[in-house]
């Protein structure tokens, strides 16, 4: 049996042991040096459910830990030597935690890491993993900037690392099927799209806090500028919901990037605009207004955010729309299957928009680590449908018309400033070069 790390270096020799006993995953019928390594950094909601898949899945192995509050890291190291103790039927005490990614990074027994921290620290983690060598799986959205988008998909290219976007929904059978419904002409030529999501972030006002112990404060804090502690930011201790860091623009485009790299994505993906983007981003004609945007393919087709519900696709010969559990067509009968399937009508009518229920995001992630495909939300994907939610962001912020060449990855005709696709970034934390 080849190994993975066999098939990625080409290595004549078998790769050494890991670290963890072979009676753990005896039972499992998974060889100790058969396992992708991984390494997770940030250690909050969203990484917990990752780590639990990884636990679950024989192909893995959770080797380190990494985050800059030291009881969310203790908390996910006591979860997982517990449940490697329990699949031993002996203690174990292998999983190793850091406070600084970088020492996480140095070690050759890690193949791969899973990146979930506030957005302002993906860019800069997810370089230097690929420099480390790594394969990556990062949440989304991917980027605080354009410029950083760009870079993450030419350091990828150059180091030949697989790259998944956590961006989920291109996983859900939902979305597979009403993209194939409109690939397939479903709803005749696509007129506009509707992506219903939150608003923009806003520079952060909090006020100052008492310190929480054990926090390296200034590491969270990372590139973003200086500000005191507050608990908005990073919760004491560990928590079950998605902090509100998402909201102020130091860290996040608010939910325009949040949801919008979730939502935004499908109208990408709905208009085979993996590739590309917009050719013009405008604004609202009210100030006031946190809806609005309007953007324009070179097609003609014109995105919208606004409320829909999801995300609608409007075609000549009917809509569609789309969310997390729900699939809806004007008329009806275009989801008649899909109904079925879901047990809410009685089979009728063709099956040609219904593919088989996918792999999850996590498991196609893992197969394409042994064939070194591109997953299905490659490093691009999620690249270019962060850098629409950046446009819109820069739409609402600036109040001014924007026109795109997505190609160039730049501004054109005088509409837009190319001195927004960046930000300044607080020392030591430049954006690593490859």
């Amino acid at each position: 049996m080849i190994t993975r790390r066999q098939f990625v270096q080409g290595a004549a020799a078998v790769a050494a042991p890991m670290i963890v006993p072979s009676s753990v995953f005896a039972r499992q019928d998974k060889a100790p040096n058969s396992r992708v390594g991984l390494g997770f950094i940030g250690t909050g909601t969203m990484n917990f459910g990752h780590l639990r898949r990884a636990l679950g899945t024989p192909e893995t192995q959770v080797l380190a830990l990494c985050d800059v509050d030291k009881d969310r890291r203790e908390f996910f190291k006591k979860k997982t030597d517990e449940d490697y103790s329990k699949k031993a039927g002996a203690s174990y005490k292998g999983c190793d935690v850091y406070a600084d990614h970088r020492e996480l990074l140095a070690r050759k027994d890690i193949d791969a890491v899973m990146i979930a921290t506030p957005d302002h620290w993906h860019a800069f983690i997810a370089l230097e993993a690929m420099k480390a060598g790594k394969d990556i799986y990062c949440e989304k959205p991917l980027t605080l900037t354009i410029h950083e988008a760009r870079t993450l998909i030419e350091a990828a290219r150059k180091l030949g690392r697989v790259f998944q976007t956590g961006s989920q929904q291109r996983s859900d059978w939902e979305f597979q099927v009403a993209v194939n419904m409109v690939h397939k002409g479903a709803i005749g030529k696509v007129k506009q799209i509707v992506v219903d999501v939150g608003s923009s972030s806003k520079p952060c006002d909090l006020p100052e806090e008492a310190a929480q112990p054990g926090l390296d404060w200034d590491r969270w804090l990372g590139p973003a500028p200086m500000r005191p502690y507050n608990s908005v930011l990073s919760p004491r201790g560990m928590h079950t919901h998605f902090p509100a860091w998402r909201n102020y623009k130091e860290y996040s485009g608010g939910m325009m990037t949040d949801w919008g790299a979730h939502h935004f994505d499908i109208a990408q993906w709905f208009l085979e605009a993996d590739q590309a983007g917009p050719v013009e981003i405008v604004p609202p004609s009210d100030p006031k207004q946190d809806r609005g945007v309007k953007y324009v393919y070179a097609n003609g087709v014109e995105v919208l955010h606004g409320a829909s519900g999801g995300v609608r696709v409007i075609g000549e010969g009917g809509e569609i729309t789309v969310n997390r559990g729900k699939l809806e067509s004007k008329p009806e009968g275009l989801t008649q299957k899909y109904r079925a399937e879901k047990g809410l009508k009685s089979p009728s009518g063709p099956d040609e928009f219904l593919p088989v229920k996918p792999p999850s995001h996590f498991k196609n992630w893992l197969d394409c680590l042994k064939s070194r495909e591109k997953p299905i939300a490659d490093v691009e994907i999620g690249a270019r449908s962060v850098t629409v939610c950046h446009l819109g962001n820069l739409a609402y912020w600036n109040r001014v018309p924007l026109k795109w060449d997505p190609k160039a990855w730049k501004f054109v005709d005088g509409k837009g400033d190319d001195a927004w696709l960046t930000r300044e970034r607080r020392a030591p934390w430049a954006l690593p070069t490859v």
